[in-house]
């Protein structure tokens, strides 16, 4: 991928998002206020915005608020190991190595905050924040290669589609080769810019997720396989 320099916030997306914080009951102020860190801030790393491939996951945990990026806790550390290990083909020595090979790639959660618990954020509240999350993917992202992790992200893709996308969904997440095969989905912004992206599913890489965990990093290569990034390639 091209050297360039990383996407920022705009002033009014990073106000839009904080205004729809604080009326948003069930973000985990104690792990903020450990960390010292704002609870109205999104975590959103963002990345290159010409980076050719989004990783769009569920949303933040701990780790991320303490360092304030997504994807650098124990399942987004495995997500970076084997991207790092398909780059330069040997295992990635440090966190900071993980941060690095991070760049080349645009990060992005369905909600930008640590929920209690770590909860899935309510369909209410991922409905909420969504039109912003679409603004971000449409114009703050030319790529449209996008690997969610878990159902929740996949299913975002849903809300507030006609029927018939979500159905579509629905049936792709209950077949087969969900994690080997991939689907176009159509997204809109408020003000009407639409972009078609192509979505590749895969299981959350979460130690929790007993199913799946073990077999996680080879899925993650396979994809990474199929949409040509790898050490030649970038």
């Amino acid at each position: 991928m091209p050297a360039c320099a990383d996407a920022t916030l705009p002033d009014a997306i990073r106000k839009a998002f904080r205004d729809l914080a604080s009326q948003t009951p069930g973000i985990d102020c104690e792990v903020y206020q450990r960390f010292e860190k704002d609870p109205l801030e999104p975590i959103v790393g963002l990345g290159q915005h010409t980076a050719r491939i989004s990783f769009f996951g569920r949303d933040p945990g701990r780790d991320e608020v303490r360092h304030g990026l997504p994807f650098v806790g124990s399942g987004g550390q495995v997500v970076r190991k084997v991207i790092y290990r398909r780059l330069n083909g040997r295992e990635m020595p440090t966190f900071e190595a993980s941060l690095e090979v991070g760049r080349s790639f645009f990060w992005i959660n369905t909600v930008p905050y640590k929920p209690l618990g770590n909860k899935a954020w309510s369909m209410a509240v991922k409905r909420r924040f969504h039109p912003l999350m679409r603004q971000l993917l449409i114009e703050q992202w030319s790529g449209h290669e996008l690997i969610t992790f878990g159902r929740e992200a996949f299913l975002w893709f849903g809300i507030d589609q006609p029927k018939q996308v979500r159905d579509a969904l629905e049936a792709f997440w209950r077949s087969d080769g969900r994690f080997t095969e991939s689907i176009q989905i159509p997204l809109t912004t408020a003000t009407g810019d639409c972009r078609v992206f192509s979505v590749h599913p895969l299981p959350h890489p979460s130690p929790l997720n007993q199913t799946w965990y073990t077999r996680f990093p080879a899925l993650l290569n396979t994809r990474l396989q199929q949409l040509n990034v790898g050490s030649c390639s970038g």
